[in-house]
């Protein structure tokens, strides 16, 4: 009994009020691919917004304003003679309900954080579209990120093979301070920033370096996480989770990662989480914490319970996560025989752990992210973690008031997200 109370303590302290979850009152927008369209749910009502059924590969994106929508559609296209596929961007205007293409094959777009443009590339080229003209940027660029107040990038080039071996990965500043409208070398405004060294360690763990990858910086923006890569199907099982300060003084390897789940910064406070581990899920549901490193400090805690593994998670504030979770267990080739995984409280200060979702037992609890602006915590429960689809769900910090948003839903993203 007074362990019941204690924890009921714990409970009013973490959530101290408690309201229906409501959807259909929100100011969360829900863009979402289902059954070959994209769609836009709007105060609990869903509207179809593209006539034409498609392949629409990837999650789509919403303008710092919430104005526009960005998305990729797959078409094929004869290519050098041959057959292929190519990866048309386009632009949805929710004002005007119109859609127009910015480019007709490109990949990893990204909005402006300040205004409405995009970045993209094409053929290791960087380009930037207003969306009615696109303009080079930069050249032989393999990943990038826009900086916090849009007036460059952080962007990375990879090592290339040799008769002597592979070169190092380089990350460079691209400036657009000058304007990228009217940039005519395409070398000037670029900086050196970081030379990674060929081969990275953390442990015992080595992996060569030769991409430089994911990057996100710090809610200070005192710092910038990213992953070093080495060759493709060696990426699959081990990669290393890098910081680097802001002004490339310090750069530092935290901990081995795969890149089936992505680093996230704390709110306010410079804590980088993250799921440490290497090993590709087919090899087992073993071997991934969940980890919080405090900067500058590098005071690091592990989260996972013993005999367990994290498989995604959410910040809910600098304090407290959400983590999906399962008991550690062996890949099966039989999907019902995998383990289904659940969400979980986590707060720092107390490390308690508490289960907020109990799905049944043919259905798992999925990809996490909290709502700030709802102050509710949002999930895909679906049959497998392979499953390319599954049913939106939106409740409470503590689980509570736990309903369907959308059902069979695709790639998703929401506005606003933070």
């Amino acid at each position: 009994m007074v362990k019941l109370i204690h924890m009921l303590v714990i409970f009013c302290f973490l959530f101290p009020t408690i309201s229906n979850a409501a959807p259909t009152d929100s100011t969360v927008k829900v863009a979402y691919i289902k059954d070959g369209y994209l769609w836009i749910n709007d105060k609990g009502l869903d509207k179809k917004v593209t006539d034409q059924k498609s392949n629409y590969p990837y999650p789509p994106q919403w303008s710092f304003d919430g104005k526009m929508l960005l998305y990729q559609k797959e078409v094929r296209a004869t290519i050098n003679e041959s057959q292929g596929t190519e990866n048309e961007l386009w632009v949805y205007d929710l004002q005007t309900k119109k859609h127009r293409k910015i480019f007709y094959d490109g990949h990893d777009p990204k909005w402006s954080p300040t205004e409405s443009i995009v970045a993209f590339q094409s053929d290791g080229v960087l380009n930037i579209s207003d969306l009615t003209s696109f303009y080079n940027i930069a050249l032989g660029v393999d990943d990038y990120e826009w900086q916090p107040n849009g007036k460059g990038f952080i962007a990375s080039s990879s090592a290339s093979l040799r008769p002597d071996g592979w070169t190092h990965p380089i990350l460079y500043t691209i400036s657009l301070k000058g304007g990228y409208q009217n940039i005519s070398d395409l070398t000037k405004h670029v900086k050196k920033f970081l030379v990674i060294p060929k081969e990275l360690k953390k442990n015992d763990v080595k992996i060569p370096s030769i991409n430089a990858q994911s990057f996100a910086y710090s809610p200070n923006n005192k710092w910038i996480s990213f992953i070093v890569s080495p060759t493709a199907s060696f990426s699959m099982d081990s990669d290393m989770l890098c910081v680097i300060s802001a002004e490339g003084k310090e750069f530092t390897v935290l901990d081995e990662v795969i890149l089936e789940f992505q680093p996230k910064w704390s709110f306010k406070d410079s804590l980088l989480g993250y799921i440490a581990g290497g090993g590709r899920i087919v090899f087992g549901f073993k071997d991934k914490d969940l980890k919080v490193t405090e900067l500058p400090a590098y005071h690091t805690l592990t989260l996972t319970p013993k005999n367990y593994a994290d498989m995604g998670f959410t910040w809910v504030n600098d304090r407290s996560l959400i983590v999906s979770r399962v008991k550690e267990t062996d890949w099966s080739n039989d999907p019902k025989k995998r383990p289904k995984p659940t969400l979980y409280f986590v707060t720092l200060d107390s490390q308690k752990q508490i289960q907020i979702t109990i799905p049944s037992k043919d259905q798992g609890d999925y990809n996490p992210q909290f709502l700030p602006s709802i102050n509710k915590i949002t999930w895909v429960r679906q049959i497998d973690i392979a499953s390319t689809k599954g049913d939106l769900w939106v409740a409470e910090l503590n689980g509570e008031n736990a309903q369907i948003w959308i059902q069979d839903i695709g790639p998703y993203s929401f506005y606003p997200s933070k």
